[in-house]
């Protein structure tokens, strides 16, 4: 439960989120980022469930039609129109994630045939995995909400086309591309994130789960193959690092395993342990690094708000570690307690961005959209950390 005194600032903010972006009131041409929306579509579900305002749920509603018909179709400055799946405009509706969906970047993708430019293709748009597996969980927990079959089709099929696209076949196995074009035919990035399998192989398993839980959703999607695909690759990753929002990451994938672990939905077991095994070397390596010590200027806040949330999930994987022992090792849960210690340091970063004076920062301002969604998700975690 959030602070009372941190309520009325959510409010305002998720609010004016709306606002800024053409969500509330509608604009004709919105500003869709697909990594904040995918945030946001939960931060506002938490609020709906915080305060019983329903106003709350239909700005979530609002908002995965709004990305859909904007980040599920081409750009304007595209000689392509229509939707990226190029089906015909009715058959679109009904399946809007059919073509995966765009970053939402501000620059075109770059061209078959033009030269690579790293600086560059930060600022070029396309689509990104991480990104994907992000929206899929909004869908899934926008169907949890509302009992509505339809998101939980919509994010299945949008796993099916990004697993299609993604993963690719070599030596003997198979690996991932980091970034692909906006119709998803040839890759842009060949290099993999390296906490992409993992997100996959957690995100088609709560997708293939909450089907159990919903009658009606397209059984006629089977992510089995999927997540036998991704548990073979993450075998061959190492997770640890020392980016807080990467941390966060792993964090955030551990609470959700741990859930369906309790559901009988998850036959990786050694692989919780795996994952917290990594983020407590990492959060000992960010909280020597003393990046918390700087002033604004030299942070990035939505990186430091990605761990913020994550650590979120530490308690509630503890309760579920203590309300169900026969389902968990008890090495996980001495991990999970190990990890409780750097608690503080998610309260420490809420506290500095809640500070006026440190959203004034350039680092705040150039990324404001997605600093300011990060960081209301830090304080109403609920929803995001559900599955």
């Amino acid at each position: 439960m959030i602070r009372d005194t941190a309520t009325g600032f959510l409010q305002k903010t998720m609010r004016e989120y709306a606002a800024r972006t053409g969500l509330d009131p509608a604009s004709d041409r919105p500003r869709r980022y697909l990594w904040t929306d995918a945030y946001a579509v939960c931060t506002y579900l938490d609020l709906f469930r915080l305060t019983g305002d329903a106003a709350y749920r239909a700005l979530a509603l609002a908002l995965v039609g709004q990305v859909h018909h904007t980040l599920g179709r081409h750009r304007d400055d595209d000689p392509r129109a229509g939707w990226i799946s190029d089906l015909p405009a009715a058959e679109g509706e009904e399946h809007p994630t059919a073509g995966g969906l765009r970053i939402g970047k501000k620059m075109n993708e770059r061209a078959a045939g033009e030269p690579f430019d790293e600086r560059l293709e930060w600022d070029r748009d396309g689509q990104y995995y991480h990104y994907l597996t992000k929206w899929m969980h909004a869908l899934s927990r926008v169907a949890a909400v509302t009992g509505d079959p339809v998101y939980l089709r919509w994010a299945m099929e949008l796993a099916r086309v990004a697993h299609e696209a993604f993963t690719y076949a070599a030596g003997g196995g198979k690996r991932m591309y980091w970034k692909m074009s906006i119709d998803l035919s040839r890759p842009l990035v060949h290099a993999m994130g390296q906490h992409d399998p993992l997100d996959g192989l957690v995100t088609y398993s709560e997708l293939q789960a909450a089907v159990k839980n919903l009658p009606g959703t397209a059984a006629r999607i089977d992510l089995a193959p999927g997540i036998a695909d991704m548990a073979g690759i993450c075998r061959k990753v190492h997770l640890v690092t020392d980016d807080p929002l990467g941390i966060g990451g792993l964090l955030f994938d551990a609470t959700r395993i741990a859930r369906l672990m309790i559901e009988g939905e998850w036959t990786y077991a050694e692989l919780l342990e795996s994952v917290l095994g990594a983020a407590g070397p990492g959060l000992v390596s960010f909280a020597q690094r003393g990046v918390l010590r700087h002033p604004a200027a030299y942070r990035l806040a939505f990186r430091e708000l990605g761990l913020a949330v994550g650590l979120a999930g530490v308690p509630m994987m503890l309760e579920a570690f203590e309300e169900h022992p026969d389902a968990f090792a008890p090495s996980l849960q001495r991990q999970a307690q190990a990890i409780a210690e750097y608690l503080p340091l998610g309260e420490a970063i809420r506290e500095f961005w809640l500070d006026e004076k440190n959203r004034q920062a350039a680092t705040w301002t150039e990324h404001r959209e997605i600093n300011t969604v990060m960081l209301a998700t830090s304080l109403a975690p609920g929803e995001f950390l559900m599955v």
